[in-house]
This record gives C-alpha cells, sequence and structure tokens, in this order.
C-alpha cells in the first residue's frame, strides 16, 4: 500500500466551481501520481505510475482524448 501521509495536493488548474471540476492531485511522491476528488477527499484515491499519467496529460493535450466519454 502506497503511504499518502506526505502528500502536497494541488487543485488541478482547470477544476472550477463553475465547471464542476473537483481534481486534486499528489506528484510528490517516488514514482507514483495520487489523484482525487476534491469535495470527497476520503473517497478514495487512484494511484498511476508517473509514466501513465505523464502519457494521459500527453495525450490530452494533444486533443486525443477529445470526444472520448
Amino acid at each position: 500500500m502506497t503511504d499518502l501521509s506526505a502528500a502536497v495536493w494541488r487543485k488541478a488548474s482547470r477544476s472550477t466551481q463553475s465547471n464542476g471540476g473537483c481534481v486534486e492531485i499528489a506528484a510528490n511522491l517516488p514514482g507514483v501520481t495520487v489523484i482525487r476528488d476534491s469535495t470527497q477527499p476520503d473517497a478514495g484515491v487512484h494511484i498511476v505510475s508517473k509514466q501513465a499519467f505523464a502519457a494521459f496529460l500527453a495525450a490530452a493535450k494533444s486533443g486525443k482524448l477529445d470526444g472520448v466519454a
């Protein structure tokens, strides 16, 4: 199990009250990026490798995920 006690959470820049966004990430842990819902921080987290998160961000920024449900 990954120890999250040292996680430093920051809200995603595109998460706002007006768009219903609620994503926070902690990228300061070794080897992983942790994602959670900022409106329900105790509801659980998604833990992915830094490489997987980087690939996700690259795909999102390039538009490859536009229209994907």
